[in-house]
């Protein structure tokens, strides 16, 4: 696997963490600390898949204090196994990349189709880690980017919503796109740039991975 210096995954029953020896830049819909923001620590939190989601930062800040972490922090919830998490690095075009993917997949919907519902813990959460100065665009760029691997890859497991249509994804997944500001500068990070293809491969590898383990484990 695609390491980067000075970046570290740690996975358990708890959580996925993925923590920096310096502060990354990072665009994410996380629960607590999303938007445009720094952070030297990334958690995706095991909850029940009927915990409230008014108490997430608390929640968050005492797992992180418990832990040591480093401030400041992105923090997402998710209900999906976090030791199962998915871990995937990729290097190419002298970009090095690391996805770190949790899967779950009792929820699946079709985004303009399935109506809209309360929010839960989140399902497929995916972190991604880039080595290089990622400009606040191409940060967006990265993000859609993944987003489409993830449809992709459900469409080509063929698990249907429940009304037959081909799942875009889950009802409440979440993205965090993070770069160590070193580096080649990167400007665009859609699926044919070089940045966007190297992070789309090592999305592609950890989510087929994580929605055939789901699969199969629910037959």
């Amino acid at each position: 696997m695609t390491a980067i210096e000075g970046v570290e995954v740690a996975i358990d029953r708890e959580a996925v963490t993925v923590t920096a020896s310096r502060p990354l830049v990072v665009l994410s819909s996380a629960v607590v600390g999303g938007g445009l923001a720094t952070a030297r620590a990334i958690v995706n939190l095991h909850v029940d898949k009927h915990c409230p989601w008014g108490d997430a930062e608390l929640r968050l800040d005492a797992f992180a204090a418990g832990r040591g972490l480093p401030k400041p922090r992105v923090g997402l919830l998710t209900a999906a196994w976090t030791e199962r998490a998915q871990v995937v690095g990729e290097h190419a075009h002298g970009i090095s990349a690391l996805v770190v993917t949790t899967v779950g997949l009792g929820n699946v919907v079709a985004a303009g189709w399935s109506p809209a519902a309360a929010a839960a813990p989140g399902t497929i959460n995916t972190i991604v880690v880039v080595d290089a100065e990622v400009e606040p665009a191409a940060l967006v760029n990265l993000a859609l980017t993944v987003t489409e691997v993830k449809t992709l890859v459900l469409t080509a497991a063929g698990l249907p919503c429940a009304d037959g249509r081909p799942p875009s994804g889950t009802s409440t997944d979440a993205v965090v796109v993070a770069a160590t500001g070193r580096g080649p500068i990167v400007r665009f990070g859609g699926p044919i740039s070089e940045a966007g293809w190297v992070v789309a491969q090592a999305a592609r590898r950890g989510m087929t991975d994580g929605v055939r383990r789901w699969m199969d484990e629910h037959p």
